[in-house]
């Protein structure tokens, strides 16, 4: 068995059923894990695999994580668990965020579910000494351009990092985060659909292109993995060196 083969360990990934989340739920998958994931639609069969979406072999629930009751009531995936993946994102455009309505659902999904969720599970993976990676942002960094509440909760994720680092490892329970660079999701078509948006972003980007949610899966892996088994409370910049 390698460090990274997580053959019959239990794996959730909330936001798991599209884009970046999904990349992660798929490279657990093809290492041995056994994966459910959290999703805002009905079924499965309601996403589609041109939305970067691919759920077979996944257990799929709804949950809308917006909600601190939702997530409290959501059942539990397996009989334990070992991973738990943070994916979850919206963001609002046309300057939906400036207004109360927009900011309080974006920094709901995407800063508070972060606490309500670890919260939950926190027993679980205190009994396995498990492990929870925080998926941010390098917009966590640096000013958004007409997405205050999208910066803002991102930041909050890498804060939120540290601190459940620190608290949670009393429990055994390792706490990390991976901070995405620009990938190409429906979250990001506002720019990757936009030719003249997508060179200047590449532009600012060392590698010279958008990453792959698989890439950013590796980082994820790794902090999951044995091979990080003294890192705690760290957020790991996955992003073509554009934080630079």
């Amino acid at each position: 068995m390698t460090d990274t083969d997580f053959t019959g360990k239990r794996v959730l990934v909330v936001g798991g059923s599209s884009g970046i989340g999904n990349g992660i739920a798929r490279s657990f998958l093809a290492r041995g894990a056994k994966v459910a994931v959290w999703g805002t639609r009905a079924a499965a069969s309601d996403y589609a695999a041109a939305e970067g979406s691919d759920l077979t072999g996944l257990d799929y629930a709804q949950v809308d994580v917006g909600s601190p009751d939702a997530i409290f009531a959501a059942a539990m995936p397996f009989d334990g668990l070992d991973v738990l993946v943070l994916s979850q994102g919206i963001v609002a455009y046309k300057k939906a965020e400036f207004q109360r309505e927009g900011w309080d659902r974006v920094m709901a999904v995407n800063l508070d579910s972060l606490i309500h969720c670890a919260e939950k599970f926190r027993e679980a993976l205190s009994t396995t000494q498990g492990s929870i990676i925080i998926i941010s942002s390098v917009s966590g960094t640096q000013a958004n351009i007409g997405n205050p509440a999208y910066a803002a909760s991102k930041a909050g994720a890498i804060s939120l990092t540290k601190t459940l680092g620190q608290a949670y490892a009393r429990d055994g329970i390792r706490v990390n985060g991976v901070a995405p660079g620009l990938v190409d999701t429906k979250l990001t078509k506002v720019t990757t659909e936009h030719p003249d948006r997508l060179k200047g972003a590449l532009r600012a980007i060392p590698l010279r292109r958008t990453g792959e949610p698989e890439e950013i899966a590796g980082g994820v892996l790794f902090l999951a993995s044995p091979l990080a088994s003294y890192v705690c409370g760290q957020t790991i910049f996955v992003d073509g060196g554009l934080t630079l």
